[in-house]
Protein backbone atom coordinates (compact mmCIF):
# COMPACT_ATOMS: atom_id res chain seq x y z
CA UNK A 1 0.00 0.00 0.00
CA UNK A 2 1.39 3.38 -1.01
CA UNK A 3 1.61 6.00 1.71
CA UNK A 4 0.04 9.37 0.91
CA UNK A 5 2.61 12.12 1.27
CA UNK A 6 1.35 15.52 2.32
CA UNK A 7 1.87 18.36 -0.10
CA UNK A 8 4.50 20.69 1.42
CA UNK A 9 1.98 23.56 1.52
CA UNK A 10 -0.63 21.55 3.43
CA UNK A 11 -0.86 22.00 7.15
CA UNK A 12 0.43 25.57 7.20
CA UNK A 13 -1.12 27.74 9.91
CA UNK A 14 -2.28 31.32 10.32
CA UNK A 15 -1.41 33.70 13.17
CA UNK A 16 -4.04 31.98 15.35
CA UNK A 17 -2.51 28.53 14.80
CA UNK A 18 -5.50 27.54 12.66
CA UNK A 19 -5.41 26.28 9.04
CA UNK A 20 -4.25 29.05 6.70
CA UNK A 21 -7.14 30.52 4.68
CA UNK A 22 -7.01 31.71 1.07
CA UNK A 23 -5.91 35.30 0.50
CA UNK A 24 -6.73 35.93 -3.18
CA UNK A 25 -7.44 33.99 -6.36
CA UNK A 26 -7.91 37.18 -8.43
CA UNK A 27 -5.25 38.34 -8.64
CA UNK A 28 -3.61 35.00 -7.87
CA UNK A 29 -1.27 35.70 -4.98
CA UNK A 30 1.28 34.00 -2.78
CA UNK A 31 4.95 33.25 -3.24
CA UNK A 32 3.90 29.90 -4.73
CA UNK A 33 0.91 31.47 -6.56
CA UNK A 34 -1.39 29.18 -4.61
CA UNK A 35 -3.84 31.92 -3.59
CA UNK A 36 -2.56 31.53 0.00
CA UNK A 37 0.30 33.17 1.87
CA UNK A 38 2.17 29.86 2.20
CA UNK A 39 5.90 29.98 2.84
CA UNK A 40 8.84 27.67 2.54
CA UNK A 41 12.63 27.65 2.25
CA UNK A 42 12.56 29.32 -1.20
CA UNK A 43 10.52 32.28 0.09
CA UNK A 44 13.37 34.42 1.35
CA UNK A 45 11.13 37.52 1.46
CA UNK A 46 8.58 35.84 3.76
CA UNK A 47 5.48 36.74 1.65
CA UNK A 48 3.15 35.88 4.52
CA UNK A 49 0.92 38.89 5.30
CA UNK A 50 -2.44 38.87 3.54
CA UNK A 51 -3.35 42.51 2.95
CA UNK A 52 -5.94 44.58 1.14
CA UNK A 53 -3.93 47.21 -0.70
CA UNK A 54 -4.82 50.90 -0.76
CA UNK A 55 -3.73 53.66 -3.14
CA UNK A 56 -1.63 55.15 -0.31
CA UNK A 57 0.13 51.84 0.32
CA UNK A 58 0.77 51.24 -3.39
CA UNK A 59 2.32 54.72 -3.68
CA UNK A 60 4.42 54.08 -0.55
CA UNK A 61 5.61 50.70 -1.84
CA UNK A 62 6.52 52.19 -5.22
CA UNK A 63 8.47 54.99 -3.48
CA UNK A 64 10.48 52.26 -1.70
CA UNK A 65 11.38 50.55 -4.96
CA UNK A 66 8.68 47.88 -4.97
CA UNK A 67 6.20 48.81 -7.71
CA UNK A 68 3.14 46.63 -7.16
CA UNK A 69 0.78 48.64 -9.38
CA UNK A 70 2.47 48.30 -12.78
CA UNK A 71 1.57 45.11 -14.68
CA UNK A 72 4.48 42.82 -15.54
CA UNK A 73 2.93 40.26 -17.90
CA UNK A 74 6.29 38.52 -18.43
CA UNK A 75 6.03 37.42 -14.78
CA UNK A 76 2.28 36.78 -14.88
CA UNK A 77 1.75 39.84 -12.66
CA UNK A 78 -1.37 41.90 -13.47
CA UNK A 79 -0.49 44.90 -11.29
CA UNK A 80 -2.49 45.63 -8.16
CA UNK A 81 -5.33 48.11 -7.71
CA UNK A 82 -6.76 49.47 -4.47
CA UNK A 83 -8.98 46.82 -2.90
CA UNK A 84 -6.95 43.87 -4.25
CA UNK A 85 -5.69 41.34 -1.73
CA UNK A 86 -2.04 40.29 -1.87
CA UNK A 87 0.52 38.29 0.10
CA UNK A 88 2.98 40.93 1.20
CA UNK A 89 6.47 40.49 2.62
CA UNK A 90 6.33 40.69 6.41
CA UNK A 91 9.27 43.13 6.54
CA UNK A 92 7.56 45.41 3.95
CA UNK A 93 4.38 45.46 6.05
CA UNK A 94 6.42 46.33 9.15
CA UNK A 95 8.20 49.08 7.19
CA UNK A 96 4.83 50.45 6.02
CA UNK A 97 3.53 50.34 9.60
CA UNK A 98 6.49 52.37 10.86
CA UNK A 99 5.97 54.89 8.04
CA UNK A 100 2.23 55.23 8.77
CA UNK A 101 1.16 53.47 5.55
CA UNK A 102 0.28 49.92 6.64
CA UNK A 103 -2.52 48.32 4.63
CA UNK A 104 -5.35 46.40 6.31
CA UNK A 105 -4.69 42.74 7.15
CA UNK A 106 -6.72 39.53 6.85
CA UNK A 107 -5.55 37.58 9.91
CA UNK A 108 -7.09 34.22 8.96
CA UNK A 109 -5.03 34.31 5.74
CA UNK A 110 -1.80 35.65 7.32
CA UNK A 111 0.82 32.95 7.94
CA UNK A 112 2.07 32.35 11.48
CA UNK A 113 5.69 32.90 10.30
CA UNK A 114 4.78 36.61 10.10
CA UNK A 115 5.00 36.70 13.90
CA UNK A 116 8.79 36.31 13.64
CA UNK A 117 8.86 39.89 12.28
CA UNK A 118 5.57 41.59 13.18
CA UNK A 119 3.81 41.71 16.56
CA UNK A 120 0.34 40.15 16.64
CA UNK A 121 -0.97 43.25 18.44
CA UNK A 122 0.11 45.41 15.47
CA UNK A 123 -1.54 43.05 12.98
CA UNK A 124 -4.75 43.07 15.03
CA UNK A 125 -4.85 46.90 14.94
CA UNK A 126 -5.12 46.69 11.14
CA UNK A 127 -7.27 43.56 10.88
CA UNK A 128 -10.28 43.50 8.58
CA UNK A 129 -11.50 40.16 9.90
CA UNK A 130 -11.33 40.77 13.65
CA UNK A 131 -14.73 40.31 15.25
Amino acid sequence: MQERRAHPLEGQRNVYGEPLQSCSERPLTGFYRSGCCHTGPEDLGLHTVCVEVTAAFLAFSKSRGNDLSTPQPEFGFPGLEPGDRWCLCAARWQEALEAGNAPRVILAATHEATLEIVALADLKRFAIDLA
